[in-house]
């Protein structure tokens, strides 16, 4: 992270005074994380959302009671979990007890029943499991938001659905259950996530993920996102990012961008019918929609495709 955390008693004991400290607050060299707890300023506007976020986190938990533990959010940026839209002003805790919750504007601390197979620490600071924080996630968070930190945890193998059964809280067992119905550990980005919330929204049927494609003489055809295999149709999610810092050594993005031609024209050849949607139609769900559904009909209008099918098993 590369910022510094300075706390009041430790520069007083190195013969600091109050004066001092509070003029290199108002002169804007230092940051005030919270009372008595700062940060250099140029360091701390250095780091992206999720590192600030954990900065604030360390000094949060650092001042609470002893029995405090990071949580919903504020964990999942410890663990590494992938994010999307999710409010971090807010740090997170749970005190292991069934009441005494209260909320500011930079700190939430949760009541909730914790076991201590459920709490890990991180880097010295006892924080939820990953399967307690998705589980917690989605009880607190909306559902899209939810199943993509959860989606990210089991494809990375951060936890496994049993040890989200093994986590389901008391409350808003309902809620929990849903998005643990929706989780897909086979997903391998956010916007996979968020394209596959959109066609359950939208009452699309839900595709297979990351099936590998053969030719009837056996050759590889490639791995896709989505497979609509009843339908004849293949989805494919374009972040870009492969055209981008993901290149290989040795390519450039116009090599990547032919071989992802080549390879949509020979699925296409074994007659499957592609689709593809990027960043800005999973704001325009309408739009992804309609296209897919003019798939089908192309599809349906077509000969079926040719070659097998191998389903990739849910991590």
């Amino acid at each position: 992270m590369g910022a510094h955390i300075i706390r009041r008693d430790e520069a007083l004991r190195r013969g600091a005074a109050d004066s001092q400290l509070q003029r290199l607050c108002h002169k804007g060299s230092w940051y005030r994380l919270r009372p008595g707890v700062y940060t250099p300023r140029e360091q701390f506007a250095a780091l992206d959302a999720r590192e600030r976020h954990i900065i604030l986190a360390t000094a949060a938990l650092h001042a609470s009671s002893p029995d405090a533990v990071l949580s919903h959010q504020s964990a999942a940026a410890l663990h590494g979990l992938d994010l999307w839209n999710t409010p971090m002003k807010a740090v997170h805790l749970t005190r292991n007890r069934r009441s005494g919750g209260r909320r500011t504007g930079h700190r939430h601390v949760h009541s909730a029943a914790l076991d201590s197979d459920e709490v890990t620490t991180i880097d010295g600071l006892r924080v939820t499991t990953v399967a307690r924080t998705v589980v917690d996630l989605a009880r607190s968070l909306p559902f899209e938001q939810a199943v993509v930190a959860g989606d990210h945890a089991l494809h990375t193998k951060r936890c496994t659905f049993r040890d989200l059964e093994a986590s389901r809280p008391q409350s808003a067992r309902r809620k929990v259950a849903r998005v643990s119905s929706q989780l897909d550990g086979r997903s391998e980005s956010v916007g996979e996530s968020r394209s596959r919330v959109l066609m359950i929204r939208e009452q699309l049927p839900i595709p297979d993920c990351q099936a590998n494609l053969y030719a009837p003489d056996g050759v590889h055809l490639g791995r896709v996102d989505f497979l609509f295999e009843e339908f004849g149709v293949v989805g494919e999610f374009d972040g870009r990012i492969k055209y981008g810092r993901l290149v290989p050594d040795g390519q450039v993005p116009a090599d990547v961008l032919w071989a992802e031609k080549t390879r949509e024209d020979a699925i296409r050849a074994a007659g499957w019918q592609v689709v593809r949607w990027g960043w800005n139609e999973l704001s325009t769900p309408h739009v992804v929609v309609q296209r897919i559904r003019d798939a089908f009909e192309r599809a349906r209008l077509s000969p079926p495709p040719r070659g097998r099918v191998e389903h990739t098993p849910q991590p």
